[in-house]
C-alpha cells in the first residue's frame, strides 16, 4: 500500500466477513508459526457473547481486522492482523485503539493479549500501553512440529 492510498474506515464485522478475514490471516500470518485460525474457529468465537470483530477498510478492501472478547471486567484481544501491503501504515494501531475504546465502553478494567515471542507487533503493543505480564513456553506449534513461546501482555483500562 502506498501512503497515497485512500482513507481507512473501521466498521463492525460479522460472520459474512470471515472470507475476507481468512484472506488477511493467510497473507499476514506466517504459516510456520501456527498463529492463524480457521474460518470455523472464528465463526465459533463470533457466536459467543461478548465477542466483537472490527474491520479496517481501505479502497473498498479489508486491510485488517481485530477479534476480541469481553467477560465481566476483563477483555482479550484474540487476533489482530493487517495485510502485508497495509503494514507500517498505522492501521494496526487504529485497530488496537478501537479495541481499547470498545473495551472501555464495556467497562473492562484489564485488556489482555498473547503474542508469539519475537513477533514485531510487540512494539505496537508496548507503544499503546501494554506491559509484559507472563510467558507460556512452547505454546504455539507450527505445522512441522516446531514450537514457539508465547508472551502475555496486559493493559489496565480502569481510570485511576
Amino acid at each position: 500500500m502506498s501512503r497515497s492510498a485512500g482513507p481507512v474506515t473501521l466498521r463492525s464485522g460479522s460472520p459474512r466477513d470471515l472470507d475476507a478475514v481468512s484472506t488477511v490471516m493467510r497473507e499476514a500470518f506466517d504459516a510456520r508459526f501456527g498463529e492463524g485460525w480457521t474460518p470455523s474457529q472464528c465463526l465459533g468465537m463470533l457466536a459467543l457473547p461478548g465477542v466483537w470483530l472490527t474491520l479496517a477498510e481501505q479502497d473498498r478492501r479489508i486491510a485488517g481486522f481485530s477479534l476480541s472478547r469481553s467477560v465481566a471486567d476483563e477483555a482479550e484481544l484474540l487476533l489482530i492482523a493487517t495485510r502485508p501491503t497495509a503494514q507500517q501504515a498505522g492501521i494496526g494501531g487504529m485497530l488496537l485503539r478501537s479495541v481499547v475504546e470498545e473495551a472501555r465502553r464495556r467497562d473492562v478494567a484489564h485488556l489482555h493479549l498473547e503474542v508469539r515471542a519475537g513477533n514485531g507487533a510487540v512494539r505496537l503493543y508496548v507503544r499503546e500501553g501494554f506491559a509484559k505480564v507472563g510467558e507460556r513456553p512452547r505454546y504455539y506449534r507450527g505445522p512441522t512440529g516446531e514450537v514457539f513461546d508465547a508472551h502475555s501482555y496486559a493493559r489496565n483500562l480502569s481510570s485511576l
